[in-house]
């Protein structure tokens, strides 16, 4: 018998690299990722992305937290209905725009040209293409965590581990450690209609080194994740089947797989 488990968190990130939007609930849909989730990035230097044609890209082409810690230190606010973003530095409003607009574009990118200037490899500019994702995986997926494994982590470390340090989608509570690796190819029902299936490991990178509050690369998670756990992997990637609103305090259960 599967503990029961639920949703204790859901997020996303408007902008590739910049900080989480918590939601009480979504709505997914089927063979997408949550509603503008990394919906945006910001090139570092000429990446070749073309919007009339998108396709996947690896992060090393955009301002992220693996080699851009300092992004941490910013607290960022995206409107959905107007799409403007707006930049906070120590607690006041430094940027905004419209990142619909060439002129709100340009404002975003006037201010990662000062912000980031040591990191640069020429011109910032903000990417977006209707329907894509910059996710740092092909597929549109969710990106599921669960909380047992971060405290597992964080007791093996001695140090507190923030789970958004994970940037995950979908925050579970409830599973033993590691049970996510354990539902590789099922089927997980959430809330009353959706259901994703588990698709893929999540292999972990340097940016989980960064505490998201700070921006301090504090911590050494995938060599800790290698040396203790043999693998460097946390949380789970997984693909909505069949769509439906999801909200914080939902339970999430596996079931048996079924035609699509």
């Amino acid at each position: 018998m599967t503990a029961a488990a639920q949703v204790q968190g859901i997020y996303r990130y408007p902008v590739k690299g910049l900080s989480a939007e918590h939601l009480p609930s979504v709505v997914l849909a089927k063979g997408q990722t949550l509603p503008a989730d990394r919906a945006y990035a910001i090139e570092n230097g000429p990446s070749g992305f073309d919007a009339s044609a998108p396709a996947y890209f690896p992060k090393q082409r955009f301002l992220m937290l693996m080699k851009n810690e300092r992004l941490a230190a910013l607290s960022t606010q995206f409107d959905e209905l107007t799409h403007t973003l707006t930049v906070r530095t120590a607690g006041r409003d430094t940027a905004r725009g419209d990142l619909r607009t060439a002129a709100g574009r340009a404002a975003i990118e006037a201010f990662f040209s000062e912000f980031c200037v040591a990191d640069l490899r020429g011109p910032p500019k903000v990417l977006h293409a209707p329907g894509h994702s910059f996710s740092d995986v092909a597929r549109k997926v969710v990106s599921i965590i669960n909380l047992a494994s971060v405290a597992e982590l964080a007791r093996v470390l001695g140090a507190p581990v923030d789970p958004l340090r994970f940037r995950g989608n979908v925050y579970v509570e409830g599973w033993a450690p590691w049970r996510e690796f354990e539902l590789l190819d099922q089927d997980l029902a959430i809330g009353p209609t959706a259901r994703l299936r588990v698709v893929k490991r999540i292999v972990r990178c340097a940016a989980t080194n960064v505490d998201p509050r700070t921006g301090v690369r504090d911590l050494a998670i995938p060599e800790t994740l290698l040396r203790r756990f043999g693998h460097g992997d946390c949380g789970v990637y997984a693909e909505v089947i069949t769509g439906g609103t999801i909200a914080a305090g939902d339970r999430i259960a596996p079931q048996a797989n079924g035609s699509d």
